[in-house]
């Protein structure tokens, strides 16, 4: 029987044989982008969800919260078994678990079903990080920002496309139809993920017990300032992102706008833009410029709420805002991610699924308090918001930036 040792060289083996070609890279990004997306497809189609079971308006509510509980038990229950599992074997398995979740939604006759349904896609869905893991683990130290920034693109397409792709299958064939389509792709995924890539990732064939692994997440944070300040990073610009996202539609569907949910849906579109920040910070990562794309990243988010403040008076300035936003928010989302797995490489997993447990509570505390707000003092109430946590964000930058390792200037 292999010792842990030769167990671990033959991964690196394993690892080092298989060559990350482009293609295999977008492959990643269209799967992260698949997976991710069914966390968001339901948000254009609660009401028609709500009449088909006749559910309560408080409870059609909750299919949104449930999804978001299931995915944040995820990062902290599933993202680290990257570190001890096959991570080809981890990743399909959890698809084909998916595929299960995503067909007992499809066929939910009863409230009770459609909720333990989204819960579990939720669960399922932090594949998505895995895939980010397993991804970084197979780039060369030399490339892996770029490659880093090029699944995370997929990631930013599936979340923004997510919305409008759900409400126009919806009008084709119904809502069901976004879950059996879902479920199909997904499946599809599984089988050509297991095709393509390696049998082993990077992650240790450790003694970890699960209950270590899960204890040594939190260690990891202990132990590891850079990881605690650029998980901050990570909470304080996705509250700024769901701040916008989770309440432009309100003022838009109000005079003098009063757009269709499909005209609000196609503000997604203008979104993907910051694919495009995605990649390039990546290749800047690569270069050592880490934390000064992180500052004039961070500079920009904080001034894309003047743009966006000006929204009730011009749908042109909203654009710019988005695209100024998006630019940023990814920008540092992929510095952030390439800078933690540097720092414990077998370890990688757990790293970027507790960074990620900051980004659902960034993204869960923008949401409750933008809507609160609009509701309260209305647009500019909500922009003040966004600037705020972005202005946080960027003065953290400004209070640690000396502190990082000194390759990154």
């Amino acid at each position: 029987m292999p010792s842990d040792g030769e167990t671990a060289t033959r991964r690196s083996d394993a690892r080092s044989a298989f060559v990350l070609s482009r293609g295999v890279a977008l492959l990643f990004a269209v799967a992260c982008g698949a997976a991710v997306a069914n966390v968001y497809f339901s948000q254009p189609l609660l009401v028609t969800m709500g009449h088909d079971l006749s559910m309560a308006p408080a409870l059609v509510g909750s299919v949104v919260t449930l999804t978001q509980v299931g995915y944040g038990l995820g990062l902290f229950f599933l993202v680290p078994l990257g570190d001890v599992a096959d991570r080809r074997r981890l990743i399909v398995a959890q698809l084909l678990f998916l595929v299960v979740a995503l067909a007992v939604v499809a066929a939910a006759r009863t409230a009770v079903i459609l909720l333990a349904g989204m819960a579990a896609v939720g669960l399922l869905a932090v594949v998505t990080q895995t895939l980010v893991a397993f991804a970084a683990s197979l780039a060369p130290p030399h490339e892996r920002g770029r490659v880093v920034g090029l699944v995370t693109s997929g990631v930013v397409i599936g979340i923004l496309l997510a919305r409008t792709a759900s409400g126009l299958l919806a009008d084709l064939a119904g809502w069901r139809c976004v879950y059996l389509a879902s479920a199909s792709l997904t499946a599809l995924l599984a089988l050509v993920l297991y095709r393509v890539l390696p049998r082993h990732g990077d992650g240790e064939p450790a003694t970890l017990r699960y209950g270590q692994l899960l204890r040594s997440t939190i260690s990891l944070f202990a132990r590891e300032r850079l990881l605690r300040i650029r998980a901050l990073l990570g909470l304080m610009i996705f509250a700024a992102f769901s701040t916008l996202w989770s309440s432009v539609a309100l003022p838009l569907s109000e005079a003098p706008y009063s757009l269709s949910h499909s005209a609000i849906g196609a503000l997604g579109l203008i979104g993907v833009a910051g694919a495009l920040a995605a990649t390039v910070a990546g290749r800047l990562n690569d270069r050592g410029l880490s934390q000064r794309t992180t500052g004039i990243a961070l500079a920009l988010l904080t001034a894309s709420w003047l743009p966006l403040s000006f929204t009730r008076h011009s749908l042109w300035a909203l654009v710019v805002g988005v695209i100024l936003l998006d630019l940023a928010v990814q920008a540092v989302h992929v510095t952030n991610q390439t800078l933690i797995y540097a720092l414990h490489p077998d370890a990688g997993s757990r790293l970027i699924g507790g960074y990620m447990v900051f980004y659902s509570l960034g993204s869960a505390v923008g949401a409750i308090a933008a809507t609160s707000l609009y509701a309260l003092a209305g647009w500019g109430a909500v922009c003040a918001l966004g600037a705020m946590a972005s202005g946080l964000g960027l003065g953290l930058w400004a209070l640690t930036r000396q502190t990082a390792p000194g390759r990154l200037r």
